[in-house]
This record gives structure tokens, sequence and C-alpha cells, in this order.
């Protein structure tokens, strides 16, 4: 009778268990969706990174970006400058500080030079969740003592962002 008994408790067992085995392989295969869901959202955003909206404000950092760059007088040199300075990323800044300091003011304060750039038109070309280039064409006039009559001329600049803090800070400026 024992035989009988134990046979009884195993088949007793396994008809419990068997609904249970499905809710759990259920239960298992809903959470590893969940999470995959959920990784793919909060962690995997590239797509919501780069959109137009990040391409807007990506266009617009390398525009004001290049007008800032572009655009000094003798009369308000460390102002501009300044708001260069505040548009560059730190390693740029290095290069930026340099060549304003011993080339653009030195030659800007003798000739009594005045540049202003204005943006033409400018276009994403490679945009990433911490990186961007942007194809910036700019139109310049250019005045001084010895020519007061503005001379204008048109460029094409590849400027190259990162993000930092938030902001889209210039990274590279590599007329073209």
């Amino acid at each position: 009778m024992k035989v009988a008994g134990a046979a009884t408790v195993k088949r007793w067992t396994r008809r419990c268990l068997r609904p249970w085995r499905a809710i759990l392989l259920t239960t298992s295969l809903v959470a590893a969706v969940a999470f995959g869901a959920g990784y793919f959202y909060f962690v995997y955003r590239v797509d919501l990174q780069t959109d137009d909206a990040a391409a807007q404000e990506v266009v617009t950092a390398a525009s004001d970006g290049a007008v800032a760059l572009l655009s000094y007088s003798p009369d308000t040199l460390d102002h501009d400058f300044a708001n260069a300075r505040s548009r560059l990323t730190d390693n740029y800044l290095t290069y930026y500080r340099q060549f304003a300091d011993q080339v653009v003011g030195p030659a800007a304060q003798r000739g009594r030079v005045t540049t202003t750039a204005s943006v033409v038109r400018a276009a994403v070309a490679e945009l990433h969740p911490n990186s961007a280039v942007v194809l910036v064409f700019v139109k310049q006039k250019t005045a001084s003592k010895q020519k007061p009559e503005p001379i204008v001329t048109s460029s094409s600049i590849r400027v190259t962002l990162t993000k930092v803090n938030s902001s889209w800070l210039i990274e590279r400026f590599d007329p073209m």
C-alpha cells in the first residue's frame, strides 16, 4: 500500500505543478520582453537624440558659432573674442585663443579691420547623440581703415560640434 500511496502523491504533485510551470514560463518570458523593451526605450534611444529638433539645435549652434568666430571689430574686440570663446570646447579653445591673440587681434587693431559674418545656409552632414558635423555657408563683409568700402566674400565651413553639458560646442572649424 505504501507504493500505491507514493504513486498517488507523485501524480497529485505533478498535477499541481503543471499549471505553475506554464505560469512561471509565461512570467519569465513577459519579464524578458519587458526588460528588453525598457532597455531599448530608456538606454538606446539614438533616434530620439538625433531627431529633427536635435538637428535644428545643432544647425543653430553651428551657425551662431560661425558668426561669433568670424565677426569682430577693433572697438569691441575683447567682447567679440569672449563671445566666440564661449562657444568652443576646451580643445579648440587653446588653438583659438592663440590665433586670436597673436594674429587676428593685432591685425584688427593695426588696420582697424571690421568683419561681419552672416550665415546664408547651413545643413547637418552628420548627427550623433554627442557629436555632429554641420556645413555652414557664410557671407562676410570686411572693411578696414585702408579700404572703408566693405569687401564681400563667401565661404563654406565644416563645423564639428561636441555636446558638452547639454550644450553644443565647436570642436573643429575647418574652412573648405
